[in-house]
C-alpha cells in the first residue's frame, strides 16, 4: 500500500454548546462546528445550533426522553474513533460543557486510548448560566465565597460517594445537576445532616430556554412545590443564601418575547438569522421553512448575461428583495465584471433590509420609499420623472404592480428574473396538531408566497386553516390580503413592514 492510499485520520472535538440559548456558543465551537464532516450532538442541544454545520448531523442520547432512544456510552465512543479512522473532522456537540457532568473525561480517554486526535472545546456550564438567566448569582461577598458543583445522579455500578455531612456544612452554595427525581432524598439527607430546613432553595428548569421555570423555597419543603409545579428536566437545584437575591422577574425574564413561541417559514438561508432575533429576544423559535430560493435555469441565466453589458443603458436599478440583490451581484461577478457596471444608474431598493444588503457591496440607495411596498417605489420612482429605462431584478413569481405602475407613468421597464421563489417540501413533522403541540403563539407570514404556502400546508397535512389556535402576525397589508385569501385568520399586520416591525407588533400585541 503506497502512502497516497493510506486513510489520514481524521480529528474529534468535544464541544461544549452551553445550556440552551444558541448565543451562548463560544467563538470557537461555533468555528469548529462549522468546519465539521460530522456532528453528533445530544438531546440537550438546541437545534438552532446545527444550522451552522455544513457536515451530518446525527442525534446521540444517554437518557430516554419521549420516544428517543437510549444510546449507550461505549456506542458513541466507537462512533467518534470510527468516524475519525475514516477522515473525518468530527465535532461531539454536548449540552454545557463537556467535563462538568457530561461524560467529556470518559470521551476524551477513549479517543486517547485509540490513538485519535482530540480537542476539548469548554462550554458555559448549565449552572453558570442557570443562576444568572434566574436572577442571582452563586457567590456574593456577604452571602458565600464558595460553590460546590454536585452530581444528583451517581453510577448505578458503584456505591454513593457524596459526603451529604460534609454538604450539609458547606459553607457557600450547592448546586445539583440532574437532582430533580431525588429532589426528596436529596433535601432530606441534608436535612438529617444539620443544614436548616429554613434554607433558601431554588429548582431551575431548562434554564436560558424561553421555557425556563423557576421556583423559590425553602429546602425542608422544596421536593413538595416541584412536584406541585410540575418542575420538570433539565433542572438544577440549588441551595443557599445567594437564592434571596432573586427579585419577581429576572432580566432574562423580562425579555419582550419571553415564554413567546414564534412559528417562522422563510426560506433555509434565512431562518436562522430570523430564529436567532427572535432568541436574543427571549422568544421561542420553531423553524419550518416553506418557501426555498433557487437558481434559476440555463435560459433565465443567459437573459440575464445578456443584460449585463446593457447596464450603462439604465437610469434605474431596482430591487425588491434582499434574495434579488444577492442573486444579481452573483451573476455579475461571475460574468468578470464588478460594481463599475452599474456606475451610471441610480439604485433603488424597497425597503431597510434590501437597502442593507446593497451595503454589503459598498453601494448606498439612492431610492428606498417611505411605505416598504411595490407600490410606493413604483410611485416615487414615477414621481421623480425617471430618465430613460428602468431594470428591475427580481423572482421568477411576485406581485406585478410596479410594471403596471411604471408603465401607466411611460416609463420603459425591463423585467430581469434572477432568482426562484420556489414552494420547498413539507417538512417532516409540519401539521395543524404539530402546532398544538408546540403550543404555537404567533405564526410569523412575511411574504404572500409564504401566507399561500402555509394555508396549502395545512391542507395537506389534515388541517384547517381557518381553525388554527396560533395567532397570525403578517409584515405587510399585501401579505395579510393574501393570508386572509387563503381562510386564514389574520390577528395583527406590522406598521412597520420589516422583520423588525413584525417582531415589534408581536412584542406590544403580547404584553
Amino acid at each position: 500500500m503506497t502512502t497516497s492510499e493510506v486513510q489520514q485520520a481524521g480529528k474529534v472535538w468535544l464541544v461544549g454548546a452551553g445550556p440552551g440559548d444558541p448565543g451562548l456558543l463560544t467563538l470557537r465551537g461555533a468555528e469548529v462546528l462549522a468546519d465539521a464532516d460530522l456532528v453528533l450532538y445530544d438531546g440537550l442541544v438546541n437545534p438552532l445550533l446545527l444550522r451552522m454545520a455544513k457536515g451530518n448531523c446525527e442525534r446521540t442520547a444517554r437518557a430516554r426522553r419521549g420516544s428517543t432512544l437510549i444510546v449507550p456510552q461505549n456506542e458513541i465512543n466507537e462512533r467518534l474513533i470510527s468516524a475519525a479512522r475514516a477522515g473525518l473532522k468530527v465535532v461531539r456537540l454536548k449540552g454545557g460543557d463537556p467535563c462538568i457532568f457530561g461524560r467529556g473525561s470518559e470521551e476524551s480517554a477513549a479517543l486517547q486510548d485509540a490513538g485519535i486526535e482530540f480537542e476539548i472545546v469548554p462550554g458555559i456550564t448549565a449552572a453558570t448560566a442557570a443562576a444568572e438567566y434566574a436572577g442571582f448569582s452563586f457567590t456574593h461577598r456577604d452571602q458565600s465565597s464558595a460553590v460546590a458543583l454536585v452530581t444528583g445522579q451517581e453510577a448505578d455500578d458503584r456505591s454513593p460517594r457524596l459526603d451529604f455531612e460534609s454538604l450539609a456544612k458547606f459553607p457557600g452554595t450547592l448546586v445539583f445537576y440532574m437532582g430533580l427525581s431525588r429532589i426528596a432524598e436529596l433535601a432530606a439527607r441534608l436535612v438529617e445532616y444539620g443544614m436548616s430546613g429554613e434554607t433558601p432553595t431554588a429548582v431551575i428548569s431548562e434554564a436560558t430556554l424561553p421555557s425556563q421555570r423557576v421556583l423559590i423555597g425553602r429546602l425542608s419543603s422544596i421536593a413538595a412545590a416541584a412536584v406541585e409545579a410540575k418542575m420538570r428536566p433539565p433542572s438544577l437545584i440549588v441551595v443557599g443564601a445567594t437564592v434571596e437575591q432573586r427579585g419577581q422577574k429576572s432580566w432574562f425574564e423580562k425579555l419582550p418575547l419571553f415564554g413567546r413561541t414564534i412559528m417562522v417559514m422563510r426560506p433555509a438561508e434565512q431562518c436562522t438569522e430570523t430564529a436567532l432575533r427572535i432568541s436574543r429576544a427571549g422568544g421561542r423559535p420553531v423553524v419550518f421553512p416553506l418557501i426555498s430560493i433557487e437558481p434559476i435555469d440555463d435560459e433565465q441565466m443567459q437573459r440575464v448575461l445578456a443584460v449585463l453589458p446593457r447596464l450603462h443603458e439604465f437610469s434605474w436599478l431596482v430591487w425588491t428583495s434582499v434574495n434579488g440583490v444577492h442573486a444579481f451581484f452573483r451573476a455579475l461577478f461571475s460574468s468578470s465584471r464588478d460594481v463599475r457596471a452599474i456606475a451610471g444608474a441610480k439604485l433603488a431598493c424597497i425597503g431597510p433590509a434590501t437597502a442593507a444588503a446593497l451595503r454589503e457591496y459598498s453601494l448606498q440607495a439612492d431610492l428606498v420609499p417611505r411605505t416598504y411596498r411595490g407600490e410606493a417605489l413604483a410611485q416615487e420612482l414615477a414621481e421623480r420623472g425617471v430618465n430613460g429605462p428602468v431594470a428591475w431584478f427580481r423572482a421568477d413569481r411576485g406581485r406585478e404592480v410596479i410594471p403596471e405602475i411604471l408603465q401607466n407613468a411611460g416609463i420603459e421597464l425591463e423585467s430581469i428574473v434572477v432568482y426562484r421563489n420556489c414552494d420547498a417540501e413539507i417538512p417532516e413533522g409540519f401539521t395543524s396538531a404539530e402546532l398544538e403541540r408546540q403550543k404555537v403563539d404567533w405564526v410569523c407570514l412575511t411574504s404572500p408566497s409564504i401566507a399561500r404556502r402555509f394555508a396549502a400546508a395545512l391542507i395537506e397535512t389534515g388541517g384547517d386553516p381557518g381553525q388554527l389556535s396560533s395567532r397570525i402576525a403578517c409584515i405587510s397589508p399585501v401579505t395579510a390580503a393574501a393570508a386572509v385569501e387563503c381562510g386564514l385568520q389574520v390577528h395583527l399586520s406590522a406598521e412597520e413592514h420589516t422583520l423588525e416591525g413584525l417582531l415589534a407588533a408581536i412584542q406590544n400585541a403580547s404584553e
